[in-house]
This record gives C-alpha cells, sequence and structure tokens, in this order.
C-alpha cells in the first residue's frame, strides 16, 4: 500500500520531546509535513534553547521513519517561524516575543500575587500553596501557577498526579481544582525525574505559555510560586503581567534575610509593590511539652521588614503537619487547627494589601 500521510503523522506521534510526555506532533514541533511517493519532508522548529535540543529531535524523527514500511527518503529541515513552542502547547504565536504588558495573558484576573524568596530552601512553595488555599477558604476565586521550571513541586503538593486535559474548542489547558484552588505546573508537562536544563529564552517562554495557555477563568487572586533568586522568571513576571504586589518569604537567620532583602530590592526596581515578609519556620513548638524553641533564631523577619519598611505579614511556625501535608497532598491550611489560622491571617493581610490595586 502507498505511504500516506496519516501514516508519517501516527509515527512522528510516537516522538516525544526531550524531558516531555507530549509528542512532537501535539506540540507544534514538527511542521509542513509532506509525503510524495516513499520521500518524506518536514520542518523541525523548536522554538530558542539550546541547538542539540534539534539535533536530538532530527535523530529521534529519521530512527522513527526509517522503521516505517515505504520510506525510503527523509528530509528535514530545521529552524523557522510560527509554532515551535514546546514548553506547553505549541498552538499560540509566541507572546514572549513582544515587550511590555500583555493585557490577553490574564484577562479575568484580578489581581496577581508573586511569592518569592531569595534562596532556596525557606519553604516559598509550602507559603505559596497554603496561601492559596488559605484564600480560597476566605473566599476568594484563586488560582495557583507553579512558575518554579527548575523544580515544580506544586502537584505533590497538591495532591495531583495525572496528565493536564486540553478544552474544547480553544487548544488551551484546563487547571487542575482541589480545595477550592484552580492549579497548573510545568511539572504536569514534563517526565518526573528529568532534569528541565533551559537557558533564559525557553524560561521565559515556558512561564508566559503557562500565564497565557491556561484557561483560568475569572480569578480574584493568582498566586505564583516563582523559583528562588532574581532571574528570568521573576523579570518576565513583572514584564508580562500587571502585578499587584509580592510576597517575601523568609526564615529568620542572617544567611536567609539577606537574600530576602535582595529579593524586596530586585522588586522595586521592577516598580512591584511588596506586600510584605512572612518569616516562615519561625519557631518549633514542642506537642509534649509546649516549649518553644528558636532553632532558626527568631524575629529576623519583623526587623528586615521594619528596616525595609515594609508590612510585617507574620510569622510560620516549624510544624510537623505542614511537611505532612506537603508530602501527601493535604495542605495544612485546608483543615482547622493553629497554622491554619496562621495562613488564614497571613491570606486576610494579602488581600488587605492588593485591595488598594483595584479593589
Amino acid at each position: 500500500m502507498p505511504l500516506t500521510l496519516d501514516d508519517v503523522l501516527a509515527v512522528l506521534r510516537s516522538v516525544r520531546y526531550p524531558g516531555f510526555t507530549r509528542d512532537v506532533v501535539s506540540l507544534g514541533v514538527t511542521q509542513g509535513v509532506t509525503v510524495e511517493g516513499g520521500r518524506v519532508r518536514l520542518r523541525l522548529v523548536a522554538g530558542p534553547g539550546d541547538p542539540a535540543v534539534l539535533e536530538l529531535l532530527e535523530r529521534d524523527v529519521r530512527s522513527a521513519l526509517a522503521r516505517l514500511p515505504g520510506v525510503e527518503e527523509v528530509e528535514v529541515a530545521r529552524g523557522g517561524t510560527g509554532g515551535g513552542l514546546p514548553p506547553v502547547l505549541g498552538q499560540r504565536p509566541s507572546l514572549a516575543a513582544a515587550g511590555g504588558l500583555d493585557a490577553d495573558l490574564l484577562p479575568e484576573v484580578r489581581h496577581v500575587v508573586a511569592v518569592a524568596s531569595g534562596k532556596g530552601g525557606v519553604g516559598k512553595s509550602t507559603v505559596a500553596v497554603n496561601l492559596a488555599v488559605a484564600l480560597a477558604r476566605a473566599g476568594a476565586r484563586t488560582g495557583l501557577l507553579d512558575a518554579d521550571v527548575y523544580g515544580p513541586s506544586i502537584p505533590l503538593m497538591m495532591g495531583t498526579d495525572d496528565p493536564p486535559r486540553l478544552g474544547t474548542g480553544e487548544r488551551r489547558l484546563l487547571p487542575f481544582e482541589r480545595f477550592g484552588v484552580r492549579f497548573m505546573s510545568l511539572g504536569f508537562l514534563v517526565e518526573k525525574e528529568s532534569a528541565v536544563i533551559w537557558r533564559g529564552p525557553m524560561v521565559m517562554k515556558a512561564l508566559t505559555q503557562l500565564l497565557g495557555d491556561v484557561d483560568w477563568g475569572a480569578l480574584d487572586v493568582l498566586v505564583v510560586d516563582l523559583p528562588p533568586g532574581t532571574g528570568d522568571a521573576q523579570l518576565t513576571l513583572s514584564q508580562k503581567v500587571r502585578l499587584a504586589g509580592a510576597v517575601v518569604v523568609t526564615t529568620p537567620q542572617d544567611v536567609a534575610l539577606a537574600d530576602a532583602i535582595k529579593a524586596v530590592a530586585m522588586f522595586r526596581k521592577v516598580d512591584v509593590p511588596v506586600l510584605g515578609i512572612v518569616e516562615n519556620m519561625s519557631f518549633f513548638l514542642c506537642p509534649h511539652c509546649s516549649e518553644r524553641s528558636e532553632i532558626f533564631g527568631h524575629g529576623g523577619g519583623r526587623r528586615a521588614a521594619e528596616r525595609l519598611r515594609v508590612p510585617f505579614l507574620g510569622e510560620i511556625p516549624l510544624e510537623t503537619g505542614i511537611r505532612e501535608g506537603g508530602d501527601t497532598g493535604a495542605p495544612v491550611a485546608a483543615a482547622p487547627g493553629p497554622v491554619a489560622d496562621a495562613f488564614a491571617r497571613l491570606a486576610e493581610r494579602v488581600l488587605a494589601g492588593v485591595a488598594p490595586s483595584g479593589g
């Protein structure tokens, strides 16, 4: 039987983009596929990033097509414009290339709040998840975006391991929803144990698409869990979306506070309001004797807030239940208790901070 375009596309759908669970056809990486007799022609468009990705893709495509009966010759061109956006869907024009704020990214979201830290290991994602849950419990329509492309942890902490679904009509991802929070993460789109090794342009494009290619719907607050530090993701978010403010997470010790101060300085440079500083792992309260132990010191977050003239948003204790909730996908803020109360107070202060920017 003669070779058909459907035969070729079926084989190409077995080729996955490196590190992703999605295939090169659904991601829009293969373009202009034609079949003439036994000759197959196509173009690979993988977007900006390491050229080695295109080399690996071409090798895998050629290998797959070579096993298809009837294929005598394969011509592969690389690069081009339009499509080739592997981080999420590869279906929409690139928004990352345009400068300035993009009103089309989140048209139904009232407030975007970034949760950031100057360094890793301070519990930033834990605070982001529980803040989002507390906001939802307070009655706000809440979303949660995991923008930590190098270490996405929202899937585990929100207790969902399913692949994302596409909505009807427009090819947009539908966010997951648990505890009243809609959420999405790059972790749902990449292989679980693969390392995301991307340069700046790929990080920026992935974040832009996670904003624009997800059907967030109408939200009062979208909480964005940023990677630690002051790099590409932070700059992309501040340039593409009008941020209502940033919450900076720190622990009490000096090494964390020094980096938190840098995070505050970064947001000020890009004209993003700093809603305040929250001190995580502030103290440990023994469940047996109720003795309080300040393992990492205490009060550093409040002192940093006073020094920087930003609000101090509160203290979150070092609590076994917080860790267990994160590991089991049951955020501690979702159930009544003293720690949930601490996150509820944090949510109240965040809502009060964003209210002046639009009600």
